[in-house]
């Protein structure tokens, strides 16, 4: 099994704005937050979003301060530190983004260690940060400020509340007489030189990152690598959709239990109700029979004493019964806030479970479409290739036959029907025409509204676009006018 790897990506940038600044500091407002919750695509943890930490002057480290863009603390570097004199200009690289991390494990380690992270819920309250992602930030962050100054650092943060913990790291790319130049800072003076001099960055941030178990990455120049092959996407599809089964499964068993447990709390809410009416009438009779005797008393009845004997003994056991009768009351007020705490939680995990089933359903849908264009742009040229060659082998006189046919038109002008079929599913109609037009096509005679029907799924809509857009891309006729005739 392969050790776990570095990861650092520099990009440079013209400005740092206002969104990119907020992203990194989590400046955001409640309905943003709850904004970005209900994409499917996020991967924020609100509930680990107060974990995030900045490192500052002198490996200080402190809570994300947000009283300040990024883009003004760059701006104020730029202004103290420039050369008096040095050329910027509106192309110039003002600030270069780095982004430092490595394998999802391994950092997770660091920053959680043994805790328990609940992947797929915002319920991390719990967490409480590692020291180890601590050091780890601050050996990187020495290692920024050791190749690129301190003084030019603009802000160091570091995400935990993300997939991956990673850090953030703003600065501005100036040389040492000055001058602002992200190219000479990044590379040198050709493109060998900024392979070279970004392959040495590397394996020196890997003597930093070897203590926290981090290997230096493979060099693309020796493995060929770019992005994920396909077989990387697809099995990272795969481990998506089988988190997501697992977690409706244990949503869905969690939701028995508790159904369970509802069963029972309900039987005994029924089983005191009806304890407490049986006391109830119980204490009625006694007391109505306590008032028969007392009126029997007073209408001189012969034995007294013996009346009074069985008042007293019924006063007995009516107070036995209001004892009783108290308790279960107690018991039942308590049975049904239960039942209702657990209804609540049977409610709240109803609803999670149902999230995660239409997440789950969205994924699948979303990873069906996405392997389903792959297949299909993978067909449609050798489709076009193999209905060229045919074409290319008919008589003329069948050829003639097929004049002015989709399939005529898809082997002459596939890029032209693609790209006027796209104008049309985006909605722009008059795009779509000046395109064609310009094609040598007619465009469109029609008045009427192009747009898709409230019940058209996309591959029906799409299926219309590219037959409106044969259309559209065929010669005018000319009108023949009354003159004409003869």
């Amino acid at each position: 099994m392969s050790s776990p790897k570095q990861m650092m990506d520099f990009k440079p940038v013209k400005s740092v704005d206002a969104n990119v600044s907020n992203e990194h500091q989590r400046n955001w407002s409640n309905e943003l937050f709850e904004r970005k919750a209900k994409n499917p695509d996020h991967n924020y943890d609100r509930s680990r979003t107060a974990l995030n930490f900045q490192v500052g002057p002198g490996g200080r480290i402190t809570a994300v301060d947000k009283s300040r863009r990024i883009g003004d603390k760059v701006e104020e570097i730029i202004k103290k530190h420039l050369r008096p004199g040095a050329r910027v200009t509106a192309i110039s690289n003002r600030a270069v983004m780095v982004v430092f991390g490595g394998n999802r494990e391994r950092m997770r380690e660091m920053a959680f260690g043994s805790q328990l992270l609940n992947e797929y819920e915002e319920t991390n309250g719990h967490l409480v940060r590692q020291p180890e992602i601590e050091r780890w930030a601050k050996d990187v962050y020495g290692f920024v400020c050791h190749e690129f100054g301190e003084e030019n650092v603009a802000s160091f943060i570091v995400h935990l509340d993300e997939t991956g913990p990673h850090a953030h790291c703003v600065f501005v790319p100036l040389t040492a007489d000055g001058r602002l130049c992200s190219k000479e800072i990044l590379g040198g003076k050709n493109k060998f030189e900024a392979k070279q001099h970004m392959r040495d960055l590397h394996t020196r941030l890997a003597e930093v990152n070897s203590k926290y178990g981090l290997d230096r990455g493979d060099d693309i120049q020796v493995t060929g690598a770019r992005h994920r092959s396909t077989a990387e996407y697809n099995r990272d599809l795969h481990r998506e959709n089988a988190k997501l089964e697992t977690l409706i499964s244990d949503k869905s068993g969690q939701l028995s239990r508790l159904e369970e447990q509802i069963k029972k709390a309900e039987t005994r809410v029924k089983g005191l109700s009806t304890m407490i009416a049986n006391l109830e009438r119980q204490e009625a009779e006694l007391n109505d029979e306590m008032a028969q005797l007392g009126t029997d008393i007073e209408n001189g009845a012969e034995d007294v004493s013996e009346l009074r004997r069985r008042i007293a003994e019924l006063e007995n056991q009516l107070e036995s019964t209001g004892r009783k009768l108290a308790d279960k009351r107690d018991k039942l007020k308590t049975a049904d806030r239960q039942l209702a705490e657990l209804q609540d939680e049977l409610d709240a995990l109803s609803k999670k479970r149902d999230n995660a089933q239409k997440n789950f359903h969205e994924f699948t849908e979303k990873n069906q479409e996405q392997v389903r264009m792959r297949l299909t742009d993978a067909v449609f040229g050798r489709l076009v290739v193999d209905i060229r060659e045919l074409f290319a082998a008919m008589p003329s006189e069948q050829k003639a036959d097929l004049e002015g046919e989709f399939l005529t038109a898809i082997a002459e002008q596939p890029n032209e029907i693609l790209k006027c079929a796209m104008y049309l599913f985006l909605g722009y109609l008059d795009g779509a025409t000046q395109f064609a037009q310009s094609c040598g096509g007619g465009g469109t005679s029609s008045d009427l509204p192009w747009g898709r029907n409230p019940d058209e799924d996309d591959r029906r809509f799409a299926y219309r676009c590219m037959m409106q857009a044969h259309k559209m891309l065929k010669p005018s006729q000319p009108k023949r006018g009354v003159s004409g005739r003869r």
